[in-house]
């Protein structure tokens, strides 16, 4: 996937599909919002609570899945859950870049060769840098030297030496994301709230819809925002005018 200017600013939003209850009510979020997202993010949760089929499901509906599941394990067990995520016919997944070079670059390889083998294109494979609900202080009580927006920085680095399409990275790290890895290197941000709305859980390094793209991000993750609206529709329309704000006005 490349950072192209006339993507739409609707394509960008990923929907984070966090929601309890089996299929059911998932797919119902699907049918609600399809046309107005991007992608439908499918994390640990849903994916263990619904299986595969919830996936597949999307999928039939006409939309794209990002499956948020972090893969973290040595190179080949990854290898496998990479190939296995391909044939799912997702559009996205991701790995933990703390799993190391090697096995970035293995989740790389085995998705571009399963897609090869089936004749499709191959999915988006990020890498995950730094929680947006880590700090420094956590990062230091971890054992961590580098604070978070070097540490981000540096495995986003080594990310692209493995091949990754791009990170799951903080808004706040986004720009120098951006300048150290070049335009053609894919970066998704989740800690997005609006600006009138400030982080009350677990995000602590957050920004506005519009502010991310501004700083660089390519593509944003947006859950509770839109999930807790009275209008989640408006709500999810207003994060894509967001997004539209914040391509006109990028730092380039």
């Amino acid at each position: 996937m490349k950072n192209t200017a006339n993507e739409d600013a609707r394509s960008r939003l990923i929907f984070a599909l966090d929601v309890g209850g089996g299929t059911g009510p998932a797919f119902e979020w699907v049918d609600r919002l399809q046309g107005h997202v991007g992608l439908f993010k499918v994390g640990k949760e849903s994916f263990t609570a619904c299986g595969p089929e919830l996936v597949s499901g999307i999928l039939a509906r006409g939309g794209r899945v990002f499956l948020d599941l972090k893969f973290h394990d040595i190179p080949n067990t990854v290898g496998g859950a990479a190939s296995a995520a391909t044939k799912l016919g997702v559009s996205m997944f991701n790995v933990h870049a703390l799993g190391g070079e090697a096995m970035l670059r293995e989740a790389a390889e085995a998705a571009r060769r399963t897609a090869e083998q089936l004749g499709r294109p191959a999915p988006v494979v990020l890498a995950v840098t730094v929680l947006t609900s880590l700090d420094d202080a956590d990062l230091q009580r971890l054992g961590f030297r580098l604070g978070a927006g070097e540490l981000a920085l540096h495995l986003a680095e080594m990310a692209k030496r493995a091949g990754v399409s791009g990170v799951v990275a903080s808004p706040r790290d986004a720009a120098a994301v951006r300048e150290r890895c070049g335009r053609d290197f894919l970066i998704v941000t989740p800690g997005i709230r609006g600006a009138a709305k400030p982080a009350e859980d677990d995000q602590k390094r957050t920004l506005s819809p519009r502010e991310a793209i501004r700083m660089g991000a390519d593509c944003i993750v947006v859950g509770r925002p839109i999930r807790t609206s009275a209008d989640p529709v408006a709500e999810a329309d207003a994060v894509t005018a967001e997004i539209a704000e914040g391509l006109a006005a990028r730092v380039r």
